[in-house]
């Protein structure tokens, strides 16, 4: 049976040009700043994001820890949107490693914030409260884009305060392809930034954290006080890069199929559907959640458990034939 695997972009498996990366990269030891790959992919993700410096870590989970132990002190406060992957999906580590606070903001139904917002949660110079220090963005949000002028003003909001701005750029590939700008516009207004390999652009594992030149510096301490300097890690870096050269503009591939399966669910009456970027979101009738996903996993669709609406992710190992063949799917389900 063939697997159709729509869980998430996070389930890609390497291409063959990867596996050729892989096997021909220079290497050296990284911890000494030796591998070869290593320094070239770090330097590739800065320029792409029009930043100084780059810093290769083994995920975006890790990189956006990172980044806030190099911007904040034991003590100190982020501000992060409720529906962030720095709030909801990293087991609260700024907390729990860093000793931070959190102050949460309700985000609209786009994912975004406002900038009134942002203005009111940032604490006075007061011994009570904690020190915000920085404001987390993140773009995509769950597939869905936000615009670069939102950005910009979000962040101006909190620079004026005198905090910094970290962006999680798990998926900002999407959105700048969505948007058709360049990545580093969307990112010119943010001091640092986590550009991740492994999910629409189909890298085995890694994340690079871009930035000022002295921050990496002081971000790279930070990695080793984690755990996480790597040694012959241009094996890794290697299928970054190649990422990087190749997989950027294909993923307006992953979206138009994304569109396929959403307007073809959409055809279906009782369901509900919305979808932007390469995610899509099925909300079925209550009583049809848990047998829909069955039937589907029974037919080798793999689908997220979440509720009420099932995600549906595409990437570069689902075709055209797939979301048609989920499609179908779906509806005979309905028609029984």
């Amino acid at each position: 049976m063939k697997i159709i695997d729509l869980r998430s972009d996070t389930v890609t498996r390497p291409a063959q040009g990867m596996y050729d990366a892989m096997m021909s990269a220079p290497v050296g030891d990284d911890v000494y700043g030796e591998d070869e790959t290593v320094n070239a992919l770090e330097l590739a993700a800065a320029e792409l994001l029009g930043k100084e410096a780059g810093l290769f870590l083994s995920s975006g989970t890790q990189s956006n820890l990172v980044s806030l132990l190099t911007h904040c002190g034991r003590g100190d406060e982020f501000i992060v949107g409720d529906q962030y992957h720095i709030y909801l999906s990293e087991a609260g580590g700024a907390s729990v490693l860093g000793g931070l606070a959190c102050c949460v903001l309700a985000t609209d139904d786009h994912g975004g914030l406002q900038p009134e917002q942002v203005i009111a949660s940032i604490k006075d110079d007061d011994p009570h409260l904690a020190i915000s220090r920085v404001l987390c963005l993140e773009n995509t949000v769950h597939g869905m884009v936000q615009k670069t002028e939102q950005i910009r003003t979000l962040a101006e909001a909190a620079s004026s305060r005198g905090l910094a701005v970290h962006f999680d750029g798990a998926r900002l590939l999407n959105a700048a392809v969505a948007l058709d700008e360049p990545a580093a516009n969307i990112v010119a207004p943010v001091d640092t930034v986590s550009l991740c390999l492994s999910k629409g652009l189909g890298a085995p594992v890694g994340t690079v954290l871009c930035g000022p030149a002295d921050f990496i510096r002081s971000a790279r301490r930070q990695r080793k006080l984690l755990g996480g300097g790597m040694r012959q890690a241009g094996i890794l870096a290697a299928c970054g890069l190649y990422a990087l050269e190749h997989h950027v503009e294909r993923l307006a591939e992953d979206h138009a199929n994304a569109r396929l399966l959403a307007d073809g669910l959409s055809s279906i009456e009782s369901l509900r559907v919305t979808s932007e970027t390469n995610m899509v979101f099925v909300v079925p009738p209550v009583d049809a959640h848990t047998n829909l996903r069955a039937h589907l996993i029974g037919l080798g669709i793999r689908v997220g458990p979440e509720k009420p609406a099932i995600r549906m992710v595409t990437h570069l190992d689902i075709s055209r034939g797939d979301i048609e063949c989920v499609i179908d799917s779906v509806i005979a389900y309905f028609q029984k």
